[in-house]
């Protein structure tokens, strides 16, 4: 099992990633808050990973903290959710944001998060319930004061819709979080921009 890997950052097309560890390249696919937290291409990063072994591929996953692997796994267990889903749910909302809706019972914010409908809602709330209390009230936020890094993109804007399709956007939807947005912004700004429109629009 990799739980956690250190090495050189050498490429970052959201969802998707690779580091180099001394020679070797591991490609991970991140939520967007682990990818926005990540410093420039070339310099040594750190991440929990979680392995998903499949009949068809071993697939990584990486994380900025133990938190955020620690509620992907715990989302995972829940009937019906699936690696892809974790990841859009840990894409679109932080964590404490997400912890408050599942013990608020708050189905209509949930049901804003691509792929997840009233039934998938209802069940991260019964099913994830019980298993938060010892989360609230921690320090389970992405570390502050990380400023997302720029990396070197021929169509921002393309690859910042590429990416929100990947996270189960249709492209309508994906295309409609982009709309009016800056074209100057970097790819992870338009994708965090994009994804905190989901609950304002």
């Amino acid at each position: 099992m990799i739980g956690r890997l250190r090495g050189t950052l050498l490429e970052k097309q959201p969802p998707w990633l690779v580091i180099d560890v001394q020679g070797v390249g591991y490609e991970l696919e991140a939520s967007m808050n682990t990818l926005l937290a990540l410093p420039g291409i070339g310099e040594t990063v750190q991440l929990h990973t979680h392995l998903s072994i499949r009949d068809d591929a071993h697939l990584l996953y990486g994380f900025i903290d133990e938190p955020e692997r620690a509620l992907f796994r715990a989302l995972v267990k829940v009937n019906g959710v699936g690696p892809k889903l974790a990841l859009a749910i840990l894409s679109g909302m932080e964590q404490d944001q997400f912890i408050r809706c599942v013990m608020d019972s708050d189905v209509k914010a949930l049901t804003r998060l691509p792929g997840v409908g009233k039934k998938t809602a209802e069940r991260l709330i019964v099913e994830m319930q019980d298993r938060f209390p010892h989360w609230v009230g921690g320090d389970e936020t992405l570390p502050a004061g990380q400023a997302p890094s720029t990396t070197p993109a021929s169509d921002p804007r393309g690859d910042a819709e590429a990416a929100l399709v990947s996270l189960g956007y249709k492209p309508t939807e994906a295309s409609r979080l982009l709309s009016g947005l800056e074209d100057e912004l970097s790819t992870e700004a338009l994708i965090k921009a994009a994804l905190s429109r989901q609950f304002t629009g």
